[in-house]
């Protein structure tokens, strides 16, 4: 069975957790690949199962998301596509 490597990241004084399709991790995603933001989650892995939708995301997971995406902007890299 396989089980997503939880990993954590401090960003603005608070730990947020990245699991492939949870809101973080869609947030670093979408700065990766030059996509502006839409708030998103795949709550069993990316493009597993329903995608979630900003509408029906709680306020921490939209917070989260917007982290995921700020960090990526910060301390990440961007997709090159040449």
């Amino acid at each position: 069975m396989f089980v997503d490597q939880v990993t954590k990241y401090e960003f603005k004084g608070k730990t947020y957790e990245q699991v492939h399709g949870n809101a973080f991790d869609r947030g670093s995603a979408d700065s990766y690949y030059h996509r502006g933001r839409d708030p998103h989650m795949w709550p069993e892995g990316t493009y597993k199962g329903t995608r979630v939708e900003a509408k029906d995301m709680t306020p921490a997971q939209i917070e989260a998301y917007n982290a995921g995406y700020d960090y990526n902007e910060q301390f990440g890299d961007k997709k090159d596509w040449g």
